[in-house]
């Protein structure tokens, strides 16, 4: 009876132990511009409840949504001091890591993702340890969707619609402001994710070029009524952690980490397309919509190319340049 009882009260308190294992959990902080509902909210969640069995509850991915720890390049800057572990990052955030992976964002330069793909595939290792050096690691590259012009009682046909409208680059953008320079007579305002949509509210912005899922997403279409059907660029993102944090968990704990980010980037990108997608045909829907002329889109390429003449060498190195454009 007495062992019967022993027995009893093991097994009560390796039970208790179980149950209280969470409390010992590794908790790393993840920051994100994505309301948590959104598609990449959506797959997050997955992420995160994937690492938490995977690990039997030894890791907890805290995401902090709807840019709750700030924009792109505040997140970055948490990781830096340990504020954060971790951040899903846009192109503003990457090329505060690394400028030379905007490349990639290059205006005109990649319109089609399967040569998105090629491009980035071909190059990844030297940017992944690009980010390495720096003390980022890049756990999977993901996108934010293909890029088209919104306005409010306005079509942007040619770039000279561009003068004199309200507009906008985000802090550490090195390709913007090269384009609107060479358009000329355009005043863009520098303002942060955060400030985007009062800014279309109060009417100080009523020009961007976005993925439609993004805006989406971020309501920022709600304040526009027109769009263009041409691509102009691709968006691109990552999953990116602190290489120190990562180093810092026990080995199986890296491995479950590392193989869940690339499902959930593998993730991101077969969803994340095909939601931006739909989300342009919403928009198409309830706005006025209208596809250039090919006399209208060999003056953008013409800005387009003479945009990338001025980059190439001074913003970006001319081998890394050279061989995005090598997959054109």
């Amino acid at each position: 009876m007495r062992r019967l009882a022993a027995a009893a009260i093991a097994f009560t308190i390796s039970c208790a132990a179980l149950a209280d294992s969470s409390l010992g959990a590794t908790t790393l902080k993840i920051g994100t511009l994505a309301p948590p509902d959104s598609p990449w909210g959506q797959v997050f969640k997955v992420w995160k409840r994937a690492v938490s069995e995977r690990s039997a509850g030894a890791i907890d991915l805290q995401f902090f949504w709807n840019g709750q720890q700030g924009d792109d390049r505040a997140m970055v800057a948490k990781i830096r001091t340990g504020q954060l572990d971790g951040a899903t990052l846009a192109g503003a955030g990457l090329g505060e890591i690394d400028r030379q992976v905007l490349v990639l964002q290059l205006p005109g330069l990649f319109r089609e993702w399967n040569k998105l793909d090629t491009a980035r595939n071909d190059m990844r290792a030297g940017f992944d340890a690009s980010f390495d050096r720096q003390g980022f690691k890049v756990l999977g590259w993901g996108d934010i969707g293909r890029a088209h012009s919104m306005s409010k009682g306005f079509a942007v046909r040619t770039p000279a619609d561009v003068k004199h409208r309200r507009t906008f680059y985000l802090p550490g953008d090195p390709i913007a402001p090269v384009v609107f320079s060479l358009i000329g007579d355009v005043t863009p305002r520098q303002v942060s994710v955060p400030e985007i949509l009062p800014g279309l509210t109060a009417g100080t912005i009523d020009l961007m070029t976005v993925p439609p899922l993004a805006a989406e997403q971020l309501q920022w279409a709600s304040r526009l009524d027109t769009i263009g059907d041409d691509v102009a660029g691709i968006g691109i993102g990552a999953l990116v952690f602190s290489s120190a944090r990562y180093r810092a968990v026990p080995a199986d704990a890296q491995q479950i980490i590392a193989d869940t980010g690339r499902i959930a980037g593998a993730a991101l990108t077969t969803r994340i397309r095909a939601e931006d997608d739909a989300a342009l045909g919403r928009l198409q829907a309830r706005m006025t919509h209208y596809r250039l002329t090919a006399a209208e889109q060999a003056e953008w390429e013409k800005l387009f190319v003479e945009t990338a003449k001025r980059l190439r060498g001074a913003v970006f190195d001319a081998a890394i340049f050279d061989e995005a454009v090598r997959h054109k």
